[in-house]
């Protein structure tokens, strides 16, 4: 494999390194005072970048943030086939019966499971996640038991479900980082922004009547550039938020656990992102789809080359006006034998920030390489003998 390191201004090369680590800031001085609250957790989106921490592992109770996973299985049972938006779902009396915040489904109706989804995100509905949780899983129980599993693949470790709403019931906890984590993984389903910057709807029934919803997360309509979060509160758990907020290429992810009013929760987050907008920023270093220098040989075909293009973009997060320290790794072959389709992965692409990878990236054939014909192995036979 041929390794090539791209370097952003630095001028020494950068040697593979195996293991990843989340990569962190050094938390400044004037950070310390950020949030009002238990624990607090603030990074970046795309590379998972730490900004602020705060007893960001200490085990406590999230109230409704366990929604975020409760979400996070609906969208990827969609994915997975196994779910349709349009789908619709029997509600039962069991999920009819929850109580706190609901949309006050009727027992034995159908709702389709994108209107289920979405008060769920918007007005944090009890009985919707108990219907999307018996319709996935078979009942709630099971479908919890998928939460912890999820949260396992996630990393997650400190964090233990005990039921799909957050509602009090022991043993249950999570922390700040692992909420980010849950946060993180469902931010990557694009749907889940229509139902999260909804401010104010209302929740149609089959028999007619409505509900009104109103977003339960205030900084979707009072700060810049927030999309999409979390709240939740019981006596026991708090306060809590885990929000988003984008302005330009950056995307931030903050946590708020135990919290002693709405008012802080809210200032809080707001604090941590106003620090992080303003200081720093993330720089695209390889662009999807965006031709490299470098090109690969081919054997084989009458094409003896092709480009090389990245399949994602990779960001690097970092203070303002600071350049260096980013290197890009190449792992590539020098060429290759044809037929190659195009799009076809031929290696990766490895960002690392002061020596810590950043992020990776498939490195795809720009173009098709045509194995020879019968005639072109002649023709080329027949030049090269002469």
């Amino acid at each position: 494999m041929k390794k090539l390191t791209y370097l952003f201004g630095c001028a020494a090369t950068l040697a593979a390194i195996a293991s990843f680590t989340t990569p962190a800031l050094t938390v400044r001085a004037e950070t310390q005072s950020l949030a009002e609250c238990k624990s607090a957790y603030l990074c970046d989106f795309d590379t998972g970048t730490v900004v602020y921490r705060q007893n960001e592992t200490e085990r406590l109770p999230i109230a409704s943030m366990c929604k975020i996973m409760t979400l996070l299985l609906s969208f990827e049972a969609v994915d997975d086939g196994a779910l349709s938006y349009d789908e619709q779902i029997v509600i039962s009396d069991r999920a009819a019966g929850m109580g706190g915040s609901q949309v006050f489904l009727d027992a034995n109706l159908a709702y389709s499971a994108e209107q289920l989804m979405k008060s769920v995100a918007v007005c944090s509905a009890n009985d919707s996640c108990v219907a999307l949780a018996e319709r996935i899983a078979g009942s709630e129980e099971a479908f919890v038991e998928k939460m912890n599993a999820r949260a396992r693949e996630l990393g997650a470790e400190n964090t233990l479900f005990a039921n799909c709403t957050g509602l009090p019931r022991e043993p249950q906890y999570s922390c700040a980082q692992d909420v980010s984590v849950m946060l993180r993984a469902l931010l990557t389903h694009g749907k889940y922004y229509e139902f999260s910057k909804v401010w104010l709807e209302d929740f149609a029934h089959p028999d007619g009547r409505t509900t009104s919803m109103t977003n339960t997360n205030k900084l979707i309509r009072f700060y810049k550039g927030c999309d999409g979060g979390k709240t939740g509160y019981t006596a026991q758990a708090g306060f809590c938020l885990a929000s988003t907020a984008k302005r330009g290429d950056t995307r931030l992810v903050s946590v708020v656990i135990g919290a002693e009013s709405s008012d802080k929760r809210f200032s809080s987050a707001k604090k941590m992102f106003d620090y992080a907008f303003n200081a720093y920023e993330s720089r695209i270093v390889l662009t999807g789809g965006a031709p490299l220098d470098g090109r690969i040989g081919i054997r084989g075909s009458t094409t003896k080359e092709i480009g090389i293009v990245p399949e994602r973009n990779v960001t690097v997060f970092a203070e303002k006006g600071k350049t260096d320290g980013v290197t890009v790794e190449y792992r590539l072959p020098e060429q290759t034998v044809a037929p190659v389709c195009k799009g076809q992965e031929m290696g990766e692409a490895i960002v690392y920030r002061d020596g810590v990878e950043v992020g990776r990236t498939r490195l795809l054939a720009a173009e098709a390489a045509e194995k020879y014909s019968w005639w072109d192995a002649l023709r080329e036979g027949a030049a090269n003998w002469n």
